[in-house]
């Protein structure tokens, strides 16, 4: 299951970037749910695990892939941590949604992120204990907590 945490969050990665160019393992990007991913996100291929074809930027080290992707293979490989998912546009909210499909993961955001209006899910909000199964539950107890934020 997805679980979120709004606001700060003690214990959670905010430096996604650092913390994947100093933890990632090459054969994360070598399962075929890595290269959707990718494929979808940055629009690359994976030719090996450690180098990625961009239609942009040519061939490219993983560490060059976009900060959202380098999140979603964070949570993917290491679902005990918790990283900080504002790093990732909207455009990744069907995988996050995915991996708490298959695994338990709990994610840090700082930003209202858009699950899709007509997308049903299951998140558990870690600041409440509530669940959620759709954006109209999500948003006002997203907004209460995000609005606490500002305030502090």
């Amino acid at each position: 299951m997805l679980t979120v945490i709004y606001g700060d969050a003690s214990g959670s990665i905010y430096n996604t970037s650092v913390y994947f160019k100093n933890t990632y393992e090459p054969e994360w990007l070598e399962t075929e749910l890595a290269k959707k991913i990718i494929r979808d996100i940055d629009s690359s291929e994976v030719l090996s695990g450690e180098c990625i074809s961009s239609p942009v930027l040519g061939q490219i080290p993983p560490e060059r892939l976009s900060g959202g992707t380098k999140t979603l293979l964070l949570m993917l490989n290491e679902p005990d941590k918790i990283f900080n998912a504002s790093t990732c546009g909207d455009n990744c909210a069907k995988w996050i949604l995915e991996i708490g499909k298959r695994q338990d993961v709990t994610i840090n955001l700082r930003h209202l992120m858009g699950f899709g209006k007509d997308t049903e899910f299951e998140i558990r909000i870690e600041n409440s204990g509530e669940i959620v199964h759709s954006m109209k539950e999500l948003i006002p107890i997203a907004s209460r907590y995000l609005q606490e934020m500002k305030q502090e």
